[in-house]
């Protein structure tokens, strides 16, 4: 991580200074609406990260906001007004400002809240999660840091704002997010307040939705080592908690330095230890897309993939799978010692100069026979498949629609090899 020296100011970035942003901030001050960044455009502008959508806090209202976006001609979406909190569009490509009010929580219900838009600065402050996100940025490039994230964020801790039990009692996805926080900023070795909080919460765990659940997992996966943190989530019993298929921590360990690059999806078939039918259960247990669910399945074990087979039967495995889950099957058999280094790399750079082969026959090849349309078709298809594949993939066109006349003509089934006659009737006694 890079390291921040504190300071009370910074020089204006980009980001501050494109016209999307000089735009929205326009807006704003030409109504005397002060404004300040905050949360991850900050934290992440101090730590030398790309930024992504840029948050903004300022007293006005709600609907003060949106008056001040329209009269300037931004497009403006209330995303969550109950909260006070609006998003701003503009720009070419679109930039999303996510304008929120001042505010302090009245009453809190789990991950809801009735929210008063009275807030002064430092009241917003300390409703929010943690320190490292609470850190207000002026236009200008002058910080403020009421609550300690300058200094928390240069020693790479991960600290609630205030008493932990009281922000996960207004939230209870921060103990998610407390981990996932840890995996990108802490030291692997967690702060012990936060984790005591978090211990004591594990019961509340499964009243979140299975949705963000699963967002949360999968973006502490995609970290790059997101090891220390998992550790940390077994110990404390949240692991178990959201995903009790989740014990091959040795497994994931031995993935990650073998990756070209983190997917949160391989790594979370690397951590559970479950069949096809597990596999499945598990990500409609957490809502995944019918995509994601469907990888997943295809990476649980057994897996049907022979590392030490020659390079003709490695091509034929190649077709069969595609490239993506070949790839994959690979890194987990790698991960389970399956396979060493060396042929790994052998295996991963096959798959990434691999180009799939067309196969040269279509179902109106069949029908071109006199073999009418139907389930016969798609049979002599396969058949041929069957054959072209066995030979490497080197047949060309005509090789195969040989081959399939061959079949064809001696299948007893098809009306090639009888001429092209119908059967004849059964008789009949009388």
């Amino acid at each position: 991580m890079t390291e921040i020296e504190i300071s009370r100011r910074i020089a204006p970035q980009p980001w501050m200074t494109e016209p999307a942003t000089l735009a929205v901030l326009g807006a704003l001050a030409a109504g005397g609406a002060e404004a300040r960044f905050v949360g991850g455009a900050v934290r992440d502008a101090l730590l030398g990260r790309p930024i992504g959508d840029i948050d903004i806090a300022t007293p006005a209202t709600p609907e003060r906001v949106i008056e001040l976006l329209e009269k300037r001609g931004i497009k403006v979406v209330p995303t969550g007004l109950a909260h006070g909190t609006v998003t701003a569009i503009a720009g070419m490509p679109p930039r999303h400002f996510e304008i929120t009010t001042l505010r302090r929580d009245v009453e809190t219900y789990g991950r809801r809240a009735r929210v008063a838009f009275d807030a002064d600065w430092a009241e917003d402050a300390a409703r929010r999660d943690f320190t490292i996100n609470a850190i207000y940025l002026d236009p200008d490039g002058t910080l403020h840091d009421p609550v300690g994230g300058l200094a928390d964020l240069k020693a790479h801790r991960v600290r609630f704002v205030g008493e932990p039990a009281l922000r996960i009692a207004e939230d209870v996805l921060r103990v998610l997010r407390y981990y996932r926080f840890e995996a990108r900023f802490g030291t692997g070795t967690g702060d012990a307040d936060a984790r005591a909080a978090c211990r004591a919460a594990v019961a509340l765990l499964p009243k979140l939705s299975a949705e963000r659940v699963a967002q949360e997992l999968l973006r502490l996966l995609a970290v790059p080592d997101p090891l220390p943190a998992l550790r940390m989530m077994a110990e404390d019993g949240v692991l178990t908690a959201i995903v009790p298929e989740a014990t091959r921590l040795d497994r994931l360990q031995r993935l990650v330095p073998l990756e070209p690059k983190p997917d949160p999806l391989r790594r979370l078939a690397a951590l559970i230890e479950v069949d096809a039918d597990g596999a499945v259960a598990l990500a409609e247990r957490l809502r995944f897309s019918n995509v994601q669910r469907d990888r997943l399945a295809g990476l649980a074990p057994p897996w049907p993939l022979d590392p030490k087979v020659d390079l003709r039967a490695q091509r034929q495995a190649l077709y069969r799978l595609s490239a993506e889950r070949y790839r994959d099957l690979a890194l987990l058999l790698a991960a389970e010692g399956a396979l060493d280094k060396p042929r790994l790399a052998d295996l991963l750079a096959l798959a990434a100069s691999w180009k799939p082969p067309r196969f040269p026959l279509k179902g109106r090849d069949v029908t071109a026979l006199g073999i009418p349309p139907g389930k016969r078709v798609g049979e002599l298809l396969a058949a041929v498949r069957a054959w072209w594949e066995s030979g490497d993939f080197t047949a060309d066109r005509a090789a195969t629609l040989q081959r399939l006349k061959e079949i064809a003509g001696s299948s007893p089934r098809s009306p090639a090899a009888r001429g092209n006659k119908a059967p004849p009737k059964p008789s009949r006694k009388d």
